[in-house]
C-alpha cells in the first residue's frame, strides 16, 4: 500500500511499522494496520484476558458548538440528543429521507451547547452543512486529535495509577477530560470489544508518548499493542455491527438491525421521521447471529439457505478459536430469525450447517462492560 497517498495519516506510523504492519488496509482515508507480526488470535487472548492497545485514530471528529448545535443535532439524528447530559455520550443514527441508515454517531456531550460526534464512513459530513445552514452553530473538523483505545479486563488497573481523575467512578457512556501521564485527555469509558475499556482522545503531538508510556504500564500485567484483525475478531464475538458492512441492502433502516432504541418518534420532526415511522411496520429482514459448522470464516456475502431457497445473507464473519465456532453477523428473513433455526449455506462446492444463536456470541449478558452493580447509573447509553 502507498502510505502516502492517502489524505489522512495516524502520527503513530512508525511505532506500527515496528510492529510489523504493512498497512495492508485503510479506513476513512486513512491507512490502519490490519495486521501486526503478532498472530491476532495472540491479541485476542490479551483483550481478553489482560488489555490490548488500538490505535483507532481513523475515526473522524466533528466539533459542533453554539446556541444552535443541540436544535442542528436533533434535526440531524435519530435520537433526543438533549437526553445527553455534559460527561456523557449516547449512540445514535443518522437516516435519509426515505428512512435509510447512511451513519451511525457517537456523541459526545462537553457542556452547554458543545458536542464531540465520532463517525465512521457514512454520510454525516455530507449532511450536517445542510443542516446547519443559516443556524448559529459552528462546526469543526478535528483533523488533530488521535484516539488510542485500551480494552480488556485489566485496562482500569493499568490507567488508574497514571490519572489524577478518580477512573474506576467513569461509567458505561461517561468521558471526563483529565491529565494522563502529565498529558491532556479526555477518558471516554466504552470500545469495540467486549470488554471493559478506555479511550485516550488526546493531541497528535502526545500520541506517540502516550501509546509507549500505556504500553510500559502495561507490560506487567500482560498488556500489547493488537490490530485490526484483532478488532474485527472482538468485536464480531461480542455482536456489535460495523457501518456498512452490517447493512448491505444500501437501504437498511434501523428497525432491520435491532437499533430500534437509537429512534425516539415522539421527538418533534427530524430528518426521515415519517419515513421511519412507515417503514415501522415494514420489516423485511431481521439481525441475528449464527454458528455455522465450519472450522474457519466463512465469506461474507454469503447466501442463507433454508428449503431449498435463499432467505438471507452472511455479513461480518470470523472464526473464534476462544469459543471454537464460526460466527458470523447476518440479515434472514424475519420468520427465520428464532433461536435454533437451522440454516444452510454452500461453500467450496460443499453445503455446510448454521443455526441461529444468541448475541453477543461471547458474554452474552454484556456483564463484561455492563456489570451488574453499575446498572441503571448512566442514563444516556
Amino acid at each position: 500500500m502507498n502510505v502516502k497517498a492517502y489524505l489522512r495519516q495516524s502520527i503513530l506510523n512508525e511505532r506500527h511499522r515496528a510492529l510489523g504492519t504493512k498497512f495492508e488496509s485503510s479506513w476513512n482515508d486513512m491507512p490502519v494496520p490490519q495486521y501486526y507480526a503478532t498472530d491476532p488470535y495472540v491479541e485476542t487472548v490479551a483483550v481478553r484476558n489482560s488489555a490490548g492497545l488500538f490505535d483507532v485514530s481513523s475515526l473522524r471528529l466533528i466539533d459542533v458548538s453554539g446556541p444552535d448545535a443541540l436544535s442542528v443535532l436533533n434535526d440531524l439524528l435519530t435520537s433526543d440528543i438533549a437526553k445527553i447530559k455534559p460527561g456523557q455520550s449516547s449512540i445514535s443514527n443518522i437516516v435519509d429521507e426515505n428512512g435509510s441508515l447512511i451513519d451511525d454517531v457517537l456523541v459526545y456531550c462537553d457542556g452547554p451547547d458543545k458536542y464531540r460526534l465520532s463517525h465512521g464512513g457514512g454520510s454525516l459530513e455530507d449532511i450536517l452543512p445542510v443542516v446547519a445552514a443559516g443556524k448559529n452553530v459552528h462546526v469543526h473538523k478535528d483533523n488533530d486529535t488521535h484516539i488510542l483505545s485500551l480494552q480488556g479486563p485489566k485496562a482500569l488497573d493499568i490507567l488508574k495509577p497514571h490519572t489524577p481523575f478518580a477512573l474506576e467512578t467513569l461509567r458505561y457512556f461517561e468521558h471526563q477530560p483529565t491529565t494522563l501521564f502529565g498529558r491532556d485527555v479526555s477518558i471516554a469509558r466504552g470500545g469495540y470489544s467486549g470488554e471493559r475499556g478506555y479511550e485516550v482522545f488526546c493531541h497528535a503531538a502526545d500520541a506517540v508518548f502516550l501509546w509507549d508510556s500505556i504500553l510500559e504500564a502495561g507490560k506487567p500485567y500482560g498488556a500489547m499493542a493488537v490490530s485490526w484483525a484483532c478488532l474485527d475478531i472482538v468485536r464480531v464475538e461480542a455482536g456489535l455491527l460495523f457501518f456498512p458492512y452490517d447493512m448491505p441492502e444500501g437501504d437498511t433502516t434501523p428497525w432491520e438491525v435491532g437499533v430500534d432504541w437509537t429512534v425516539d418518534l415522539a421527538k418533534p420532526a427530524f430528518r426521515g421521521k415519517e419515513a421511519l415511522a412507515r417503514r415501522r411496520s415494514e420489516i423485511r429482514v431481521a439481525q441475528a447471529g449464527i454458528e455455522i459448522d465450519y472450522d474457519k470464516a466463512v465469506e461474507p456475502g454469503t447466501k442463507l439457505i433454508k428449503d431449498g431457497k435463499d432467505v438471507g445473507v452472511i455479513n461480518s464473519t470470523t472464526y473464534s478459536q476462544g469459543l471454537m465456532r464460526s460466527l458470523a453477523l447476518v440479515h434472514v428473513d424475519p420468520r427465520y430469525k428464532a433461536y435454533g433455526t437451522e440454516l444452510e449455506l454452500n461453500v467450496d462446492g460443499g453445503t455446510l450447517k448454521a443455526r441461529v444463536v444468541k448475541t453477543p456470541f461471547y458474554d452474552p449478558l454484556r456483564l463484561r462492560t455492563h456489570p451488574l452493580e453499575e446498572r441503571g447509573a448512566s442514563k444516556a447509553g
